[in-house]
């Protein structure tokens, strides 16, 4: 990570978040990593000590948390949804409060993204049309402690009732949150996964209220904000969208859902989050190598179309975040990958510290080991 001699400080200067004064603009975005304890896919010791290491970040949101079983799409991805699981987080919630810090559940749903064998009863996965998801693999569990990648099944198309139904889902599995104690929501709606596929209009071929025009497409998520909204308060809510406009390579795509006019796309999107009073806003820019960086002008209507705070995530360098809060583009900026292998990226970046790399083999499901045994920085 580049990490500028100068104007670090204007990452550490405190900014609200809703009723939350963070301490500095440095966040640890969500994060798949596959410790979850099965079965029951539950929040365990280990993720408690995992986030608590990192919880001098000035906020935290969880890796995606599934709100209902037919929600998932990975192997050992923890869920939000019963008992056992809102215990299994409340240890985690716990155990960052400790270390003084402000955590979110990030509210997931994989939609089509899915396999039959992580579906209840070895059924379809679900979604707003009959497509199949493709130039994607999902992550299977094939023995105890073994996966492997695999394509997606064949989606079934959700009734409208079903619709109405899944936002139920969204607001309990808000209620299930403030129980396990998170300081509020994030609403996954990014990367081609169930809410991102009612908005695109690749994955959405219905003819009901849900189907059809960009407002129809926005519906679903204008529901689910306004009932997310109202168990946890907007002043506690975020949404997070992964906007692509181009691909240079396509197997690196979003699941493929690059829309025909991105910018009118997410611009729409943002005024309904406007309109909802949510909190903030995560824009997750394209992460791969040599990716490129969203266009100027997106910036700019983001920045004035949406009046709360903003947040940015995607390979960003230290330099990008303070020119990008220089400019007055985005609030606050997640680094991933870096939270990953340094529990105290905050301090190494303040101190121009040297960072540890990530171990790319234990990046999903295992132990501690290259999750919770990263060491903190050794100014000796």
């Amino acid at each position: 990570m580049s990490q500028p001699s100068k104007n670090i400080d204007s990452l550490f200067s405190s900014i609200n978040l809703g009723p939350y004064t963070l301490k500095n603009r440095i966040v640890m975005p969500p994060l798949t990593r596959s410790r979850s304890t099965v079965p029951g896919n539950i929040p365990n010791e280990v993720m408690a000590t995992y986030y608590a290491q990192r919880a001098s970040a000035g906020f935290m949101v969880t890796e995606g948390t599934q709100i209902e079983p037919r929600g998932q799409g990975y192997a050992w991805t923890p869920g939000i949804h019963s008992n056992q699981q809102i215990a299994g987080w409340k240890k985690v919630t716990d155990a960052v409060h400790a270390e003084g810090g402000i955590i979110f559940a990030q509210l997931w749903h994989v939609g089509r993204v899915s396999h039959t064998s992580l579906q209840p009863n070895e059924a379809k996965p679900i979604a707003p049309s009959a497509l199949i998801a493709d130039s994607v693999k999902v992550f299977i569990e094939t023995g105890p402690a073994q996966g492997a990648l695999a394509n997606p099944s064949e989606p079934q198309a959700l009734t409208t009732d079903e619709v109405k139904e899944l936002v139920g889902m969204y607001a309990q599995a808000a209620r299930n949150a403030l129980e396990a104690g998170f300081d509020g929501v994030e609403l996954h709606c990014a990367n081609g996964y169930l809410v991102n596929q009612f908005i695109s209009e690749h994955t959405n071929k219905r003819d009901d209220e849900y189907g059809g025009s960009l407002t129809n497409r926005l519906r679903f998520l204008k529901e689910i904000v306004a009932a997310v909204s109202d168990v946890v308060g907007p002043e506690r809510l975020g949404v997070r969208f992964a906007p692509l406009f181009s691909s240079t390579d396509e197997t690196r795509v979003y699941l493929g859902l690059v829309e025909s006019d991105p910018h009118h796309t997410y611009i729409e999107a943002i005024k309904v989050l406007e309109q909802a009073g949510i909190a903030y806003l995560s824009i997750a820019e394209a992460d791969w190598d040599n990716a490129p960086d969203l266009p100027e002008l997106f910036y700019q209507a983001a920045r004035a179309e949406f009046s709360g705070r903003i947040i940015y995530a995607g390979k960003y360098t230290v330099e990008k975040a303070v020119a990008m809060l220089a400019k007055g583009y985005g609030d606050l900026f997640a680094f991933g990958r870096p939270f990953i292998a340094n529990p105290d990226l905050p301090a190494r970046i303040k101190n121009q510290w040297p960072l540890n790399e990530a171990d790319a083999a234990t990046m999903y499901g295992g132990t501690e080991q290259g999750y919770s045994d990263y060491p903190y920085y050794k100014n000796d």
